[in-house]
């Protein structure tokens, strides 16, 4: 259990915490000003020191090297004091425990600089090993270019040693990369130490400019964890050297880590700028569900219709003329990259009606290949009798074809040059000539159930809500009530999810759908529900997630507000965010 160490805010693995010195310090950070190392035990025995709560000191450790065997690395691993005061044990991917500490310092750190794969195997490996809330501290390592990935990746704590070691050595260092310092003409940068003409400016002053800029970078790095924003800027950022590349791309290959930490909406808008964006654990997500969880209920032809630059897309110009043509005769399914295909009941659900792409009116084949292969698992579990597609040439009809040709489907072509054409609409109002109609009222009970397969799991919205409830309200913002006329749940327009009252918690926990619960301890929540007070927590829990609490003294409803292993592990911070509460 860590007295020092807090997290305030999560952004996938990163996060933004206070390391609770004399000075609080908000992390991610650099520690050279406030950390003591106790020494190595390799050369001579050392005492445990006397410590200070307004330093975070290293206890007495044996470090070993990257790929040390295991049988070694347990031999030599030491035992490390119960402290009161802020401390960090150092361990390797084989030692890695929970110790009682605050921090962690993953030994041999600059060995792990430029290997891409150790890095991120060992980063998981001890993030894996010690308890949710303690800081992980990486020494040696870091510079103004490959801070925002390190933090990414799941590390707290940084250093200057590299950025000063490469100043010394006569390497200018900036978010881009590096320059030799006799190859600058001019100091672009406005920090104190380069306040100075080039001619007079020494590595001293480098070696300062560097760990400025490494300052500098991690205040961005804070901020963006803040607005929910960092993979965009770390997208970009991974490029100016190859080794973070494929770094960050390893990271998006451990699915688990990431998704678990990932929350299921954000409040920002999702940045598609490049392919990389395909692989983002909100994309993966949310094809995964659409594929998985998503029942269709509208007895209706397909059609399928490219996405529009506004959203939600009903709101948009385009799809208003489609929605003219088909009068509800047809089931409208939007192709979209990045997202891959979206069912009208969706499109208000986290990331569909959040995202902004680069459109170019040229698909990428990596584009082409996700979006057929979400559409051709959409298709197989939708089972539609007829599949009309009403979309343009680029891109779309090529993956309908490729679908087509995988499934054995026939597709129904409208579109003639352009989808809002007098011609293509009047195409897509004839394919659709001798179809049933339904109602609205069809529509917006099958949105709410749509919602709750996504949201809850597979066959949630028949399970949770049984075949009486009914819809009030408005689209997007529709009440679920039961036979009874009692309010179940609301449609949140704002992220397309549903917002349970407790009657719905309890039609939940009476269902047979999967639940999501936190028991607690015998207190009654006022607000939020702290880290401490968490008994128990279900592991399939991510941030944002609706969740069920209960203990001896209270029952209710809330938000997750972070995964369900850090609820469990963690003894500081909020670990679910209360809407509704009663007494048991």
């Amino acid at each position: 259990m860590t007295d020092y160490f807090e997290v305030h805010e999560r952004d996938a693995a990163a996060r933004r915490g206070e390391l609770r010195l004399a000075d609080a310090v908000s992390t991610p950070a650099l520690v050279d000003e406030f950390v003591d190392d106790s020494g190595s035990r390799w050369h001579e025995a050392r005492e445990v020191p006397d410590g200070d709560d307004a330093r975070l000191t290293i206890l007495p450790h044996r470090a070993l090297p990257p790929g040390t065997e295991q049988p070694v690395a347990e031999a030599f691993s030491g035992e490390y004091p119960d402290v009161d005061y802020p401390s960090a044990a150092v361990v390797s991917p084989e030692t890695a425990a929970d110790h009682g500490t605050d921090a962690y310092v993953l030994a041999g750190g600059p060995g792990y600089a430029g290997h891409a794969e150790a890095f991120v195997e060992a980063v998981l490996s001890v993030r894996g090993a010690i308890p949710d809330d303690t800081a992980l501290y990486l020494s040696g390592v870091a510079t103004p270019a490959n801070a925002a990935v390190l933090v990414y990746s799941g590390v707290d704590l940084l250093d200057e040693k590299r950025a000063r070691a490469r100043g010394l050595e006569g390497f200018y260092l900036s978010t881009d990369g590096e320059a030799f310092l006799e190859d600058l003409d001019e100091l672009p940068c406005p920090c104190e130490a380069c306040r100075k003409p080039v001619s007079e400016f020494t590595r001293v002053d480098c070696a300062d400019h560097n760990a400025n800029a490494l300052r500098a970078e991690l205040a961005r790095v804070r901020h963006r964890i803040s607005e929910g924003r960092l993979r965009d800027y770390v997208e970009g950022q991974a490029r100016h050297e190859a080794w973070l590349t494929a770094t960050f791309r390893r990271l998006d290959q451990q699915y688990g880590y990431l998704e678990a930490r990932t929350p299921v909406f954000r409040r920002n808008e999702l940045l598609a700028a490049t392919d990389d964006a395909l692989r983002r654990v909100e994309i993966q997500r949310f094809a995964d569900r659409v594929t998985s969880r998503y029942r269709r209920r509208l007895d209706a032809p397909l059609v399928l219709v490219p996405c529009s630059a506004r959203k939600p897309y009903s709101d948009s110009q385009s799809h208003q003329q489609f929605s003219e043509a088909i009068k509800y005769r047809g089931h409208v399914v939007s192709m979209t990259s990045p997202i891959g295909v979206v069912p009208n009941e969706l499109e208000t659900t986290y990331p569909a009606q959040h995202y902004d792409s680069v459109v170019t009116g040229n698909w990428t084949e990596t584009e082409i290949e996700f979006v057929a292969a979400v559409l051709e698992r959409y298709l197989e579990r939708a089972d539609y009798d007829r599949h009309i597609a009403h979309v343009p040439g680029e891109g779309y009809r090529e993956i309908c074809e490729r679908v087509g040709d995988s499934l054995d489907i026939d597709f129904e072509y409208t579109v003639e040059d352009h989808p809002t054409t007098d011609a293509s609409l009047d195409n897509l109002a004839a394919a659709l000539e001798g179809e049933d109609s339904y109602y609205k009222s069809e529509r917006e009970a099958a949105t709410v159930r749509a919602i709750a397969d996504f949201q809850f799991g597979d066959g949630a919205g028949d399970e949770v809500f049984g075949p009486e409830v009914e819809t009030e309200s408005y689209y997007p913002k529709l009440r679920v009530v039961d036979g009874e006329g009692e309010l179940l749940a609301t449609q949140v327009a704002q992220y397309g999810t549903l917002s349970l009252t407790l009657a719905g918690a309890r039609a939940w926990l009476d269902s047979d759908a999967p639940t999501k619960r936190v028991e607690i301890d015998a207190f009654v929540p006022s607000g939020s529900v702290l880290a401490p007070g968490v008994v128990d927590a279900d592991d399939s829990i991510r941030p944002g997630d609706e969740v069920v609490f209960e203990g001896p003294k209270a029952f209710g409803i809330g938000r997750a507000a972070c995964h369900g292993a850090a609820m469990v592990e963690g003894s500081r911070g909020v670990a679910v965010d209360v809407r509704h509460c009663e007494e048991s």
